[in-house]
Order: C-alpha cells, then sequence, then structure tokens
C-alpha cells in the first residue's frame, strides 16, 4: 500500500465525465498518437541525441545538451519514485461510457499522480525559456499541447497534469543549478 491517496477534486471529475461523453475513437486515437511526444522514452532518446551532437558544438550548445539530458533523466525518474508514494485511481478506469466513445485504458491503474508526461515537457518548456522568442513560444505551446493529450485520454485528472507540468518546471530550474544552463552564456531573447 502506497502512503499517500491522492482524491481527484470535483473539477477534476467534471472535466473527466465532460471529456468521456464528448470524445470519440478518432479524437482518441490522434490524442494516443500524439501523447508519445511527451513520452520519456521519446525524449531522453531525444536528448541523447543531442547531447551527442552537441559535443562538436560551441561551449553554449555543449551546455544546452548536458543541461537537456540531464533533465530528462531526473525528469524520467521522478514521475516512477513519486508513483511509489502517491496512489490515485486513473479516470479511465472510472468510465464506461468514455470506452464506449474510444477512451483507451493507459498504465497502472493507480498510477494517476502525478503525469509523467506532464513532468517531461513541463522541464522542457523551462530549458525552453533560454530560448529565442519564437522558439520559446512553440515549445511552450506544444508542452502544453502535449500535456493536455493526457487528460483527453483519461489517463490523468487534470490536477495530476497541472502538478506534473509545474513540478517539471521545478526540476529544470534545479538541474540549472548544477549544469548552468541558462546563466547568461547561452540565453537568447
Amino acid at each position: 500500500m502506497r502512503p499517500v491517496t491522492v482524491t481527484p477534486a470535483t473539477y477534476d471529475r467534471e472535466i473527466a465525465s465532460a471529456v468521456a461523453q464528448h470524445t470519440n475513437s478518432a479524437f482518441e486515437q490522434a490524442a494516443q498518437a500524439l501523447t508519445w511526444g511527451a513520452d520519456e522514452h521519446v525524449l531522453i532518446a531525444a536528448a541523447v541525441a543531442f547531447w551527442l551532437l552537441s559535443r562538436r558544438g560551441s561551449e553554449q550548445t555543449r551546455t544546452a545538451g548536458t543541461h537537456l539530458l540531464a533533465t530528462s533523466v531526473v525528469t524520467g525518474i521522478l514521475p516512477h519514485a513519486l508513483k511509489h508514494v502517491f496512489n490515485q485511481r486513473r479516470p479511465d478506469r472510472l468510465t464506461a461510457i468514455g470506452h464506449l466513445h474510444g477512451v483507451p485504458i493507459s498504465g497502472r491503474p493507480n498510477d494517476a499522480f502525478p503525469s509523467g508526461h506532464a513532468v517531461h515537457v513541463g522541464a522542457l518548456a523551462g530549458a525552453a525559456s533560454a530560448f529565442p522568442t519564437p522558439y520559446r513560444q512553440l515549445t511552450w505551446s506544444a508542452a502544453i499541447g502535449l500535456s493536455m493529450t493526457r487528460i483527453v485520454v483519461l489517463a490523468h485528472w487534470s490536477s495530476d497534469v497541472v502538478a506534473g507540468f509545474v513540478g517539471g518546471l521545478l526540476v529544470e530550474r534545479l538541474v540549472r543549478r548544477w549544469t548552468g544552463y541558462g546563466t547568461g552564456r547561452g540565453s537568447h531573447d
């Protein structure tokens, strides 16, 4: 038994109910495909590839590569550790009508809190604060959109996604203290 049980708020239940009632198979399949963009395996593989490529770049590029890899590894581990502490039933396990409308079954039944996908893309959005403006805005938009797919497929309650995203932002800021990323030597506007 996990020591902390997290109960979804009324608004969490209302949002999940609205999704279950108003979705369809095509929309769910599209959201399920998009959610792979926030998967830890995909993001860590991309971070490793960028880190390898960054080794031949400038100091700024190498720092960014190290930062993204370190952040990806930490945010890959953290949600798994937290799911050993927190117990929360996924919304997709509590709906029959959602499944009739195409909602898939996701992950372990009691691993709703926090959203690991949101942790990963929240950290990426945090790192994007050092990107030039158009890339920063694009990254933030994509990160928020990818996080929302977790609500659409009813893998997580909305509060799980918000908590995960904010947690990812905080992790990224803590990792900056170690990597030196965004300290002025490599940031843009």
